[in-house]
Order: structure tokens, then sequence, then C-alpha cells
């Protein structure tokens, strides 16, 4: 066995009393920092997977659309047709799971005295919400043979317009310099995302209504809705569409393009968590090399000793190098557990609560990515051993004359 790991174990065995509490602080600093890293890559992992996923299962990962700068603000965008050769080609695109014709206005829905504006999405019969959307009520019944006169709406418009599934409503279909038009309708069901985005601005109905309203062919749509098996294919497929596939003012465009705001916030809430390990491992070091310090002033004497006896400076500072990384790997792997079991315990039961208004979902989040652990644990022990050299170099200032004089 090395020499410097026989002494820094014995030491460690044998520590009673005040230096044994400032080990086992040490080691509870350590685990807590450690914990707090973990937890904090697997909730800011957990809260970006689970924004993108929501926005995902309304949006899809990418659109192709007619886009003109100089009409961008006009209320409803110019159509493009359906091309079923385009969307076959498409389809052969790896990683495209669905491609889904569109069409979307803004409109003004009325009941009961109130008013609320919203986009409608218009879309056909095999279009389905995701999973991780809630509904309640039923789905559009498209056995109409002009259109289906049901639309869904969010359950936050339904709120504030005091309505519910079955209820009817009136749409206000407006353009500018002419009269609104209106057709009533009914409610067929309602949905809840968690996005603020989608829940607030947004309902659905039949393609061919909105197709009817803007004097549209059948084969008319605003844009195709591709969603992906893998979302971080989208810059490629949009890319090998607007190169191979569509020619302006028809291009192709990703989620992330379209709600840069939305995801520039996730981005800053992952630099928040790049601060927060910084310096909750700025702490941990601290700790521990006070605590090396501390120990290392205590054992003057046997620094002195062991100088005497010809053990090099070199080999007298891994000792407690090694009792520093004991402590540290101790620490290392009850913060391990420790934030493994918050993260489980979360996921089960959903213990911490947010508001889902400003987060956008009820509960905390997490999601546990391996590679992230490993590497905060080997990253962490890496600079715990490097950083532990600065204070071995008190060792130099030890002289065995001045400590051994009265032992």
């Amino acid at each position: 066995m090395n020499l410097s790991f026989f002494i820094a174990r014995r030491y460690l065995v044998r520590q009673t009393g005040t230096f044994s509490f400032i080990i086992r602080l040490a080691v509870v600093a350590t685990a807590l920092s450690v914990a707090v890293m973990i937890l904090s890559l697997a909730v800011s992992t957990g809260f970006g997977d689970a924004v993108r996923d929501k926005l995902y299962s309304f949006s899809g990962n990418v659109h192709v659309t007619y886009f003109d700068p100089l009409k961008s603000n006009a209320l409803t965008t110019p159509p493009i047709y359906y091309d079923k050769k385009l969307v076959a080609e498409i389809k052969k695109i790896p990683h495209v799971a669905t491609v889904t014709p569109f069409a979307q206005r803004p409109v003004i829905l009325q009941s009961h005295g109130k008013m609320e504006g919203i986009r409608l999405k218009g879309v056909d019969k095999n279009y389905h919400f995701s999973k991780s959307v809630r509904l309640s009520g039923q789905g559009i019944d498209y056995s109409d043979t002009l259109y289906s006169r049901q639309i869904m709406i969010s359950e936050r418009t339904a709120n504030l317009l005091d309505v519910k599934a079955a209820d009817t409503i009136m749409l206000e279909f407006f353009e500018a310099g002419s009269t609104p038009r209106l057709r009533k309708v009914r409610i067929s069901g309602m949905f809840h995302s968690g996005m603020e985005d989608v829940d607030k601005y947004y309902g659905v109905c039949d393609i061919r209504l909105l197709q009817h309203m803007n004097n549209w062919t059948a084969d008319s749509i605003n844009a195709y809705q591709i969603d992906l098996d893998n979302a971080a294919y989208a810059d490629t497929v949009s890319s090998f569409i607007h190169y191979n596939l569509v020619n302006a003012p028809v291009d192709a465009f990703t989620t992330e393009e379209s709600n840069a705001g939305l995801f520039d916030w996730l981005k800053f809430q992952s630099l928040n968590s790049i601060i927060l390990l910084i310096i909750m491992g700025l702490v941990a070091f601290i700790n521990v090399s006070g605590v090396i310090l501390v120990l290392m002033i205590d054992r003057a004497a046997m620094v002195g000793l062991l100088k005497t006896l010809g053990m090099p400076f070199g080999s007298i500072g891994r000792v407690f190098i090694n009792v520093g990384t004991i402590i540290s790997a101790i620490g290392i792997l009850a913060g391990n557990i420790l934030a493994l079991a918050v993260c489980w315990l979360q996921k089960t039961y959903s213990i911490f609560k947010l508001d889902e208004a400003t987060y956008f979902m009820k509960y905390v989040p997490v999601k546990v990515i391996w590679w992230h652990v490993a590497l905060t644990d080997i990253v962490t022990l890496i600079v715990f051993v490097i950083y532990l050299w600065l204070p071995a170099l008190y060792i130099r200032r030890i002289q065995p004359a001045k400590v051994l004089q009265f032992k």
C-alpha cells in the first residue's frame, strides 16, 4: 500500500473530538454542494425539456409556410397550395414523423357580452393532440360535408368567457375596411397545454371553416406542420427543405426560430444553473481546503517528524491530499445519494410545486442524465485534488526544529 495513503487513512480513522466533527462537517458541506449541483442540472434539463415538449406538442418542430417580410403585419398570410408531391418528399427525410397541413386566422370570440381575441388553427381530421395536452369534452366532428361548426378552445379562454363544452359561441371574422362576418359555432371540447402562449392565444377548428371564411379553395393552406421523432434534428430538416424542396416566398422555419424569445429565456435559465454550479463548487472547495489547512496546522509536529525522517515534500503533501480526496469522495458519494433520492421523490410524488401561469407547469420537473452526474462527480473530484495542493504548500513553511522542540 502507498505510504502516503496509509498514513492518511490511519489519520482519518483515529480522529476524535473536535477534529472528527470538523471532518464530518466538511463531508456534509461537500455532500450538500454536490447534491445542489446535480439537482440544478436535473431541474434545468427537466424544465427545458418540459417546456419544449409542451410547445412542440402543439406547434410541431418545423413549419413550411409563405414568408414575405413586407406582408408580415397582414391579418392572414397568403395561402400556399397543398402539394402531395412535396409532402411525400418531406416524409422521406430522416426523423420526419408526420406532416400536417393547417390554416390559421385571428378571430374574436363573443359570449355573454364578453369578448376575447385568439388565433384559430384549422386542422383536418387526421390531427391529434399530444398526450401532454389535457383534453375535456369531445373532439371536433368532421362529418359535415361543408365544414364543421365546432371548435375547441383552451380552458383559460373558456373561463374568461364563462363558457363550457357544448355551449354555443359567436366567431367574428374581420378584415381591414370590411364589415365583420359572424359565425355561430359550438364548443365541442377544451384543452389545456400549460403553455401560456398556446392557451392564451389559440383555438382549434376545422380547416375547411377557415378556407370557407377566407374564400380559399379546398387545397389552400397556410403551412405544413412537421413533427419529428427527435427535436434535435429540427435545424437539419429545416435546412434540407429550404435548400432542396421549396423556393421563395415559401420557406421552412423551426419552432425555435419562430419562438426565439421563449428559447432565449430557456438559455438564460441554463446560464443561471451554470452560475449556481460554479458557486457551489467554490463553496465545496473552500470548505475542504480550509479543513485540510486546519489539520496541517494541528499536525505540524507530525509533518516536522516526517521531514526529519527524510520523507520528501511531495510525499508529505500527498498525505494531506489523500485526506482531502477521501473526504471529497465520501462527500461526493453522499451528495449523489441525496440528489438522486430527492429527484426520485419529486418524480414520484411531485412534492415541489410551481405557479403554472409563470413556469408553464404545476410541478418542478426533474430529468436525471447519468453522464451529467458522472461528469459532475469526475470534474469535482479532479478539481478538488488539484485545488488541494494550494493548502499543501503550507508544508514548506513548517520547520522541524521549531515544531519539535517542545515535543
